[in-house]
């Protein structure tokens, strides 16, 4: 009687397959392969023992079938049957029925493509199993570890300075191949791992191009391109941007270590587009671009606020995100001077990779004063390679009252232009050193030089006296 059973979904494995060739190194079972006239990588998901004449209903796939040959009336039609189940293997057990493997049963697995071991009398079918499922435990116990390490590599690469070229790193050495970004317009935005040969390259951006945002459009898509295995993840952040990874290979472990990378470049290229936060983005917008202060500032809190001028970073697109991130604040804007706004109670620490120049604390209504007064402690930061410099208090100054000190400084600062006191003002803040100031204003030492020369001439004042200097000093500030 010839069994069928209707199509079913593939099988859930419980543990990652083991390869014939681990089974049959297995020196205390005896196994003799005896043919391999299919792939030379065969996976075994499982073992069973049959032996009925068509074991066919009660396989499920990916099996190493296990038989004697108890009901072995028609080995062509018994192969057949088995790699229609798609049974990976079969085992025969030579004795008590056969004393040696049927020929027919050899030329049946030729014709299908089914590799064929001979299980030796001394063998039983217990220990080919047990032997397969400790192989099947340790291939599990090792894919946990992998997956757990590659976890906390991308955890640890997602916390650092640049977190998503880091993660893309990290996702591309644990997967040994390359891990790419793409744009929602279908360009890279950051890349990490081995270069992808031409071929390969194209395939992997026309895959990611098939994933997206579009309404009823995948979240994923799998295939291959010159002999690499691909695979393109669309992320979470609403911007569009698609993860595509190339791989010589796809292990078991592959797909919950991309979902974690997936899950961590979603989190870190998300917008900030809630209404409260952009509200206080124009503001900053509005505000460092010349607007009123009673203007903008009524779009944030009373303060105290920071402002924090910085310079550096790794060149990605990413880079300023990150600093806002790390720093704990959304109020950024990414120029070539990166300025960012800090809320009461986020500190301003100094950031590997960056040069930081840091204001007081204001409140809102006084932040165009923390501007200037960031953007100067920036200057002083490059010009002394200084990771972090802050704005710093009056001190003595704020003994005199407020406005005979303005007035006073007024007077005496009046004959100079406002490039004019800038470069005093930045000569005097490095002790008279040319070549540090010249650095901080980005201009030659000698036209330091000129403009210093100048200042002494339309003041009329010995800029080598430490008196003259220290009034104009607390002058200028």
């Amino acid at each position: 009687m010839t069994f069928s059973k209707p199509p079913a979904a593939p099988p859930t494995h419980p543990a990652p397959p083991v390869p014939l060739a681990a089974l049959l190194g297995r020196r205390e079972l005896g196994l003799r392969l005896l043919l391999l006239a299919g792939p030379d990588d065969v996976a075994l998901h499982w073992v069973h023992t049959s032996e009925m004449a068509d074991p066919y209903p009660y396989l499920l796939g990916g099996e190493l079938l296990l038989t004697a040959g108890v009901q072995l009336a028609d080995p062509a039609r018994y192969v057949e049957r088995v790699v229609e189940a798609g049974a990976a293997a079969l085992g025969f057990g030579v004795t008590p029925v056969y004393d040696t493997v049927p020929v027919e049963l050899v030329e049946a697995c030729v014709r299908h493509g089914l590799p064929l071991i001979e299980v030796p009398p001394r063998t039983p079918f217990t220990a080919v199993a047990r032997a397969l499922w400790r192989l099947m435990a340790e291939a599990r116990l090792y894919e946990l570890r992998r997956v757990t390490e590659a976890q906390q590599s991308l955890a640890t690469a997602a916390a650092r300075p640049a977190p998503v070229p880091a993660v893309l790193g990290a996702l591309a050495s644990r997967l040994g191949g390359r891990a790419v970004l793409y744009g929602a317009d279908g360009t890279e935005s950051a890349a990490a791992g081995r270069e992808l040969p031409a071929e390969a390259a194209r395939a992997l951006a026309d895959l990611a191009g098939v994933v997206g945002p579009r309404p009823g459009g995948p979240a994923s898509a799998s295939g291959e391109g010159g002999g690499l295995r691909l695979a393109a993840y669309a992320l979470g952040g609403g911007d569009g941007l698609t993860l595509g990874v190339a791989t010589e290979r796809r292990d078991p472990g592959d797909h919950p270590v991309t979902g974690v990378a997936v899950v961590l470049l979603s989190l870190l290229t998300a917008p900030h587009g809630a209404a409260d936060v952009s509200a206080r983005d124009g503001a900053l917008t509005r505000l460092l671009l010349g607007a009123p202060a009673a203007e903008a500032a009524a779009a944030l809190s009373p303060g105290p606020w920071t402002v924090v001028h910085a310079r550096g970073g790794d060149g990605t697109p990413f880079a300023a995100a990150s600093l806002a991130a790390e720093l704990g604040t959304e109020l950024v804007d990414a120029g070539p001077t990166v300025r960012l706004l800090l809320a009461p109670g986020a500190a301003a620490t100094a950031r590997p990779g960056w040069t930081l120049g840091v204001s007081a604390p204001a409140e809102a209504a006084g932040l165009p004063a923390a501007d200037a007064q960031a953007a100067r402690a920036l200057r002083r930061a490059e010009a002394t390679r200084t990771p972090l410099v802050r704005h710093r208090a009056n001190g003595l100054a704020g003994l005199v009252d407020p406005a005979e000190a303005a007035a006073h400084a007024r007077v005496l600062l009046a004959p100079l232009s406002e490039p004019q006191a800038e470069t005093l003002r930045t000569w005097l803040s490095l002790h008279g050193s040319w070549d540090r100031t010249a650095a901080a204003l980005g201009v030659h030492r000698n036209t330091v030089r000129q403009r210093i020369a100048r200042c002494a001439l339309l003041l009329d004042r010995d800029l080598d006296d430490a008196d003259v200097r220290m009034e104009l000093w607390f002058a200028l500030r």
